[in-house]
């Protein structure tokens, strides 16, 4: 009885998706015989949308009733009781649909909920719309342009703020208590506040002792202010705040008193300045068409497998290059105390392997399987964190 019952529901919902694709049919054909808009009020997507809609809200009925239309179990017990209209704001424009409703008034529509007015994909347009830079009455100027919907500055400003309470939310959520590493950055972004300003936005990206990436949060400086340590000084304490006891390094670039700053945070954290950002400082002392041989003479520098083959490829591109350009021994030498730190890496390669680099290179890329987990540079207090080749870099 239950097998049948199961077939017979299985040919009523292949009717109905051929009925629909039926009427999807015959509503193209006619768009294409009337020439009707794509989107807007009474446009091809907007009539799409509504089918598609309101044949969702029968089949949820339907679950909710344990029965079919016209079916006779339904007499007797709680049962349909028509449809009201009701009008949703959707990407394509305004759509009306016809929305069932039961007797007892229990069933709970999810595809549209009670009380919504707007589906998903407006929310996501308006929130779009305002990360380019528009104004909430720019934003409902476009809408009725381009959709012909209608929808109030202050709509837009309440699906802005929902979404600025779950960014909140997220920002001040608690974090582990220790990470391996935390990548710290700052970038340079244009922010509308009445005016568009350049501002810096400060990043912190993790990495946690199951090797997974984990961003703690943005955070947006104040307008035509650069860079600063003072301001990293609050970004680190709001991290510590939040959960984070201990660190055991922090990767950020060459910024004048960070040191100092995370230092005052995690006192026993080792300090590792980028190698991205001291190439990049280092091409700004030099020619363009230098470029090319200073990156190639710098490479050996930073993939020694050690800080004395460090000093010594060094001091071979010090002989080369200083006469020219002693700004840039001069950065590299400043920065060599927060440059050197992670070589203190064991990369479990061979004594033979650490002179091929070519081959050291293709390890890195592509770890072998089942290769044993490396410890970080132990410190006195500090917890020590295994972390698998899969995740160093």
């Amino acid at each position: 009885m239950t097998e049948v019952k199961a077939e017979q529901a299985s040919e009523a919902a292949a009717a109905d998706l051929a009925a629909m694709d039926e009427q999807i049919q015959q509503l193209a054909d006619r768009a294409r015989a009337e020439g009707l808009r794509l989107t807007g009020e009474g446009g091809l997507l907007g009539r799409l949308t509504k089918l598609v809609t309101e044949a969702a809200l029968v089949g949820e009925i339907d679950d909710h009733l344990g029965y079919g239309k016209h079916d006779p179990v339904g007499r007797g017990g709680n049962s349909r009781n028509g449809t009201r209209a009701k009008t949703v704001l959707t990407e394509a424009g305004p759509v009306e649909i016809s929305v069932p409703r039961d007797r007892d008034g229990s069933f709970e529509p999810t595809i549209v909920k009670k009380r919504q007015r707007r589906l998903t994909g407006v929310d996501d347009l308006v929130i779009s719309l305002s990360a380019k830079g528009l104004t909430h009455g720019e934003i409902s100027a476009h809408l009725v342009e381009i959709y012909g919907a209608e929808v109030s500055k202050q709509t837009i400003s309440t699906i802005t703020d929902r979404v600025m309470d779950g960014m909140a939310e997220w920002q001040n959520r608690p974090l582990d208590p220790v990470y391996p590493v935390i990548f710290i950055d700052c970038i340079h972004v244009k922010i509308r506040e009445g005016q568009v300003a350049n501002r810096p936005i400060y990043v912190a990206l993790a990495v946690t002792v199951d090797g997974t990436r984990d961003v703690h949060g943005l955070w947006a400086g104040e307008h035509g202010a650069g860079e600063g340590a003072k301001y990293w000084l609050r970004v680190l304490s709001e991290i510590k705040n939040r959960g984070t006891v201990d660190c055991c390094i922090v990767v950020c670039d060459g910024l004048k008193g960070l040191p100092e700053a995370i230092a005052q945070v995690w006192p026993q954290t080792i300090v590792q300045t980028c190698i991205v950002h001291l190439l990049r400082h280092s091409f700004r002392y030099a020619s363009r068409k230098d470029w090319s041989a200073i990156a190639k003479d710098l490479k050996p520098v930073y993939t020694a497998p050690s800080e004395q083959a460090a000093l010594d490829r060094f001091a071979e591109f010090s002989e080369k290059w200083e006469a020219r350009y002693p700004a840039i021994v001069r950065l590299w030498t400043n920065a060599w105390a927060e440059f050197v730190p992670f070589l203190q890496f064991d990369t479990g390669d061979s004594h033979d392997h650490l002179h091929d680099q070519r081959h050291r290179e293709h390890q890195r890329a592509h770890p072998p399987r089942g290769e044993r987990s490396r410890p970080l540079p132990q410190r006195a207090g500090c917890l020590e964190v295994r972390l698998s080749r899969n995740h160093e870099s």
